[in-house]
């Protein structure tokens, strides 16, 4: 299996970005969805995730400012990103976690806010 994501940037503070990721290869089935983040000095967070029928978690940092979306029939996830913050700046991970269990990364995209 492999996660494709897109969508990283450079963008100034009060902005909007929407990440994608994209999974392909040999998938049974797509359970969870999420977006993690790490900023440089820190670790990994979650940032949201959102299972298969829909239901989404957010970490509270980005609650009211990120909404998570999924297409189950192009095996895709999106984050997108509104009123940005330089403290928001960090590689942004994709991860699925698929039946019989298995999770996979992706390859990381990085979102700078420049203030």
């Amino acid at each position: 299996v492999q996660l494709q994501a897109s969508g990283g940037g450079l963008v100034q503070a009060g902005g909007s970005l929407r990440l994608s990721c994209a999974a392909s290869g040999s998938i049974f089935r797509i359970n969870v969805m999420g977006w993690y983040r790490q900023a440089p000095g820190k670790q990994r967070e979650l940032v949201a995730s959102i299972t298969r029928g829909g239901r989404t978690n957010y970490a509270d940092s980005v609650k009211g400012r990120g909404t998570i979306s999924r297409d189950n029939s192009k095996n895709t996830v999106y984050l997108q990103m509104n009123s940005l913050k330089p403290e928001d700046t960090a590689v942004y991970y994709c991860n699925v976690d698929t039946t019989p269990g298995y999770e996979y990364w992706g390859q990381g995209t990085l979102v700078t806010v420049s203030s």
